[in-house]
């Protein structure tokens, strides 16, 4: 029987899902060890926001990818402070049930479509055959502009 071949794009939602139990599952190595930090970091500092931005239904194009890595750094940082606010006022916070939540929050959201980006469609990026808008785009006609010889006359 042949086994279904899984897609990059499930494999990477797959990864990205795993990467807060592996950060977790980090913390149980001595402290202070940059195999424990490094990849608590990363998670937290990128998994959430790559898990929000980047399951796009249709893809991304070159500079929409840079767009989603650039913003995906200050989403994940915000919703890591809301959930971390969230569990200090409930005086329940803990690394652990810190990074459970983070954890829980990814692997769910992993599986979801992504927050469309506008790049992804427009703006940063143009389309393949588009015209970018130029002088001939313009209703009116741009003077040339002048230079001036070496001795600075007019």
């Amino acid at each position: 029987m042949a086994h279904p071949r899984l897609t990059p794009r499930v494999q990477r939602r797959a990864a990205l899902a795993a990467s807060g139990w592996v950060a977790l599952a980090a913390t149980a190595l001595p402290g202070g060890s940059p195999a424990r930090w490094i990849p608590v970091l990363a998670f937290v500092v990128l998994a959430p926001g790559l898990a929000l931005l980047l399951p796009q239904p249709l893809g991304l194009r070159p500079g929409a990818r840079l767009e989603a890595l650039a913003l995906a750094a200050p989403v994940s940082l915000s919703v890591a402070t809301l959930v971390a606010t969230t569990l200090f006022l409930a005086k329940a916070f803990s690394l652990t049930l810190f990074l459970v939540v983070l954890a829980l929050f990814v692997s769910v959201v992993a599986i979801l479509p992504g927050v469309p980006l506008p790049a992804a469609t427009r703006g940063a990026v143009e389309r393949d055959g588009a015209r970018p808008a130029g002088i001939r785009g313009l209703p009116f006609r741009v003077p040339r502009s002048r230079t001036r010889g070496a001795g600075g006359g007019g």
